[in-house]
């Protein structure tokens, strides 16, 4: 039997809005409702705002049919993905494309309240100077560098954000402006991101975001895996090293403090070199700075045999590598190096290792695409009018 989820009008919103289909014809095909169920539904969805129908399609034979598309008028998605310092801002249709983008400097650090004020507020001024102050925010999606509970939208422990453990960001979000919120790792945004944009042939890849913190996203069966809001979290592995380095954990020797950005901030800070953020150390890398090159290359050591050891039990078809220490080649190729050298033969004979194609944007592209997926609350609201 057919999930009402499945083939109620949030399902026909989804199918236009991810371009699965762009015609009456084409969402009675791929919904496999019937014709007249489909016509009456996307009435429904023309009178309330949320479809225009205009030109013509591409026929299959016949008369050419009338091409649907998401009205500009039906609504837009507020994204922020959070880092230790900084957040990337977006406005983005219901399809999850950003119609506007914006950096925002800030510390995390300042706690919870300071932080998202500031943060919903911008969104909605980056709105208005993009002329999209009347049209309806029908959803808010927020990433976080720390784990979150699925089931509350609480940040649950994180170690590198000082007064935000179990504070209720879905709930204070949801407060301050009335619409539906999506808490979420970042790392995990970003797999979602890059599996949609750039991998949507491929049932199981792993991402590992590298910046100031290390944190990994697992799609299992083209489904993102957030077990209980723990699965992915490599950075508190523990690793193997000559020289013990105490963890903001509490814990000595995790990968997290020996191969983040922040960990190589502060090794390169002990030769006298001065980073103030992780794309500062690929521009080192860039430059030939050896100390900055030979940091890289060890983190990369140490990434790559945490990394084989998920490769040999997940077998991924792809492991991709972003955030913004992933453009230091040094890191990558030994990454790549020590993975092939130690992995099972069988787990990467087909294994893809690649950096990131969604580059900076893609757990905004991540958000949104998680976003509608939770679309049938307000849509039904919206139709109820």
């Amino acid at each position: 039997m057919r999930n009402s989820r499945d083939d109620g009008p949030a399902a026909l919103v989804r199918l236009v809005a991810t371009g699965r289909a762009e015609s009456r014809a084409e969402l009675a095909r791929v919904s496999g409702l019937a014709a007249s169920s489909v016509s009456l539904r996307v009435e429904q969805l023309i009178e309330a705002g949320l479809f225009a129908e205009e030109g013509a399609g591409a026929s299959r034979g016949g008369r050419r049919p009338r091409r649907l598309r998401l009205a500009r008028q039906a609504g837009v998605f507020l994204v922020a993905d959070l880092g230790a310092h900084h957040a990337r801002l977006a406005v983005a249709d219901l399809a999850g494309a950003p119609l506007a983008l914006a950096d925002l400097a800030c510390d995390i650090a300042v706690g919870p309240d300071k932080t998202l004020t500031t943060v919903i507020d911008r969104l909605h001024a980056l709105a208005a100077e993009h002329g999209l102050r009347d049209v309806p925010v029908r959803g808010v999606g927020i990433g976080l560098p720390g784990p979150v509970d699925p089931a509350t939208g609480q940040v649950v422990s994180p170690s590198r954000m000082p007064g935000w453990n179990d504070f209720p960001v879905r709930d204070f979000v949801a407060g301050h402006t009335g619409v539906a919120v999506l808490v979420e790792n970042d790392a995990n945004l970003m797999a979602v991101g890059e599996h949609r944009h750039s991998w949507p042939a491929l049932d199981n890849v792993m991402v590992i975001k590298l910046g100031s913190g290390i944190g990994c996203g697992v799609i299992v069966d083209g489904r993102l895996h957030r077990g209980r809001g723990a699965a992915g979290d490599i950075s508190h592995v523990r690793i193997l090293s000559e020289a013990t380095v105490d963890c903001s954990c509490g814990h000595p020797d995790c990968l997290e403090a020996h191969a983040s950005g922040a960990a190589l901030a502060a090794s390169l800070a002990g030769h006298g070199i001065v980073v103030d953020a992780p794309s500062r150390i690929v521009d080192l890398v860039t430059d030939g700075v050896p100390q900055a090159t030979a940091a890289v290359r060890g983190a990369g050591r140490l990434i790559g045999d945490v990394l084989t050891a998920l490769v040999n039990f997940f077998n991924p078809d792809a492991l991709v590598i972003g955030g913004s220490l992933s453009g230091a080649e040094p890191l990558v190729a030994t990454i790549r190096g020590v993975i092939y050298e130690r992995c099972l033969p069988l787990a990467t004979r087909n294994l893809e290792i690649a950096t990131s194609r969604a580059g900076r944007d893609a757990s905004i592209l991540g958000a949104g695409h998680l976003l509608l997926g939770v679309s049938d609350e307000w849509i039904g609201r919206v139709l109820e009018r």
